[in-house]
């Protein structure tokens, strides 16, 4: 699967996101994206008590490890690709976790709009 030209929502050279965990659909710490990745994880957060619960509420449990995904579960502090349309989602409900917009990747903006993530940015003032 060919991955899309990794662009941040400035059309910049996407950052990475993080490695410890080691975010991505890819696994790659970038929130890389393609056509495969139907739940565009496109949108780098720095995880909140607060949303994992909201997640783990909607049916997405991001805090208990599943090793048979290597998944070692999420906590207060780690950085993640998150699906946008989960991000707006919890954006909707008052409990979205902040974004670093550099390490984001551009196809986000198809679901979530620009003023949107500015305003729980980490990296932009």
């Amino acid at each position: 699967m060919k991955m899309e030209k990794s662009l941040n929502v400035f059309d910049e050279p996407l950052i990475q996101c993080g490695d410890n965990p080691t975010t991505g659909f890819y696994r790659d710490g970038c929130c890389n994206t393609s056509m495969g990745d139907a739940g565009s994880h496109t949108v780098c957060v720095r995880i909140t008590q607060e949303f994992l619960e909201f997640s783990r509420f909607r049916g997405n449990d991001l805090i208990t490890p599943s090793p048979k995904f290597e998944f070692p579960g999420l906590k207060p502090g780690d950085n993640w690709c998150l699906c946008a349309s989960r991000w707006l989602q919890a954006y909707e409900n008052r409990v979205a976790p902040h974004v670093y917009l550099t390490r984001t990747h551009k196809r986000a903006l198809e679901i979530v709009h620009i003023d949107k993530l500015k305003e729980h940015s980490l990296d932009i003032s």
